[in-house]
């Protein structure tokens, strides 16, 4: 990064604590040189935060096996059987509030999922990941609140946003993550290809990175 950890701790010192919530640390990357309208070029990049995003989200799996769902239990994960799936659909609240989880499906679900909400969810980012395996629960349930997916969307603009943690981490684990970020986004796309980056809290004024 451009900047010292040094200043990446003023800058979160100057800015905490000043809202009534806890602020999410968001990381915006700027382009240049890439057209993102061609497919070929768009991201879609799952990285595994070092030190967490700062806030848990809760799980939520499909699945009607009942090794799975035991598995679930176990875990304290939210459970929606495969019948519900359609009524779900028709029910705007329902869907709404599917967006509070991190979700996973038995991947016999996952076309029934696709037909049933994928509308919905797709735009958003938010489609279930299939559950390769039983065991992979557990795994999944620790890995929750590490994993961020950068994703090209909208009108395919040369930008992406992330968050990278939260208000109340220590600095230089919110530093550790968007050197993380940067450099896989750069091992994707070419250094030369970045064109900025900018961090900020939610109702902050962004300060330039690189």
């Amino acid at each position: 990064m451009a900047i010292s950890l040094d200043e990446f701790s003023k800058f979160m010192a100057e800015n905490k604590g000043q809202r009534k919530f806890k602020q999410s640390v968001e990381l915006a990357i700027n382009f240049k040189g890439i057209d993102f309208t061609k497919q070929d070029n768009r991201l879609n990049i799952e990285i595994m935060l070092p030190n967490g995003k700062g806030k848990t989200r809760k799980m939520l799996v499909f699945a009607t096996e009942r090794n799975i769902l035991d598995d679930a239990r176990k875990n304290d994960i939210t459970i929606i059987d495969g019948a519900e799936i359609p009524r779900i659909a028709t029910d705007q609240a329902r869907m709404n509030s599917l967006l509070e989880y991190d979700m996973f499906a038995q991947p016999n679900l996952m076309p029934t999922i696709a037909k049933a909400l994928g509308q919905f969810l797709g735009p958003r980012n938010s489609m279930p990941k299939p559950l390769l395996s039983v065991s992979s629960l557990n795994t999944l349930a620790g890995e929750a609140s590490k994993r961020i997916t950068i994703r090209s969307r909208g009108k395919y603009l040369p930008t992406v946003h992330t968050v990278v943690g939260s208000e109340d981490m220590e600095p230089k684990k919110v530093y550790d993550n968007i050197n993380e970020v940067l450099n896989k986004i750069k091992a994707k796309v070419g250094q030369n290809n970045v064109r900025s980056a900018y961090v900020k809290l939610t109702m902050s004024k962004p300060m330039k990175v690189m």
